[in-house]
């Protein structure tokens, strides 16, 4: 399954939303610190993360730790960035890829850069900065997740059917 990195996020509430989307989809989450919060459990529990529970949730002390046991596990990263060359749609994505999203600030730096296999990004109208960090890192998982079939199987159907 593709998993998602959150590189030193700044800001709690788009680390929670990513949080909860990886949970709800059965991926896994890699938070690359220094982060500008707290990440610990306890923390995101305490801000009402209730889905904190469910997600599979690891961290990384530095880029260089990350980058070691992901080099060590065998993954390719890809970053979603504003001027990844590629669009995230036509880009093959695989099934062990790491889709990495950078701070909400500042990107990630020249050493995530070079250390990356690819850059993609998804398209958006001239003259606009960027998208929320959250809806990009969505946007980027759901296409590499829809290209390795790798969406949850369809659970029992929820509420009352519409007639």
């Amino acid at each position: 399954m593709p998993r998602l990195a959150l590189y030193q996020p700044d800001i709690p509430q788009n680390a929670g939303t990513m949080i909860r989307m990886a949970a709800c989809l059965g991926i896994a989450v890699d938070i690359v610190e220094p982060a500008a919060f707290d990440v610990s459990v306890r923390n995101f529990r305490r801000s009402g993360m209730d889905y904190i529970e469910r997600a599979a949730v690891s961290r990384h002390d530095s880029f260089a730790a990350f980058e070691a046991w992901r080099r060590t596990a065998g993954h390719r990263l890809i970053l979603a960035e504003t001027d990844g060359p590629v669009r995230h749609l036509d880009f093959a994505f695989l099934p062990g890829d790491i889709v990495m999203v950078g701070r909400e600030s500042a990107g990630v730096g020249a050493e995530v850069y070079a250390a990356a296999d690819a850059a993609v990004h998804v398209p958006m109208r001239p003259g606009l900065r960027s998208l929320n960090v959250a809806l990009a890192a969505a946007m980027v998982i759901g296409e590499a997740l829809r290209q390795v079939n790798g969406y949850p199987a369809e659970g029992e159907p929820r509420g009352i059917p519409l007639l």
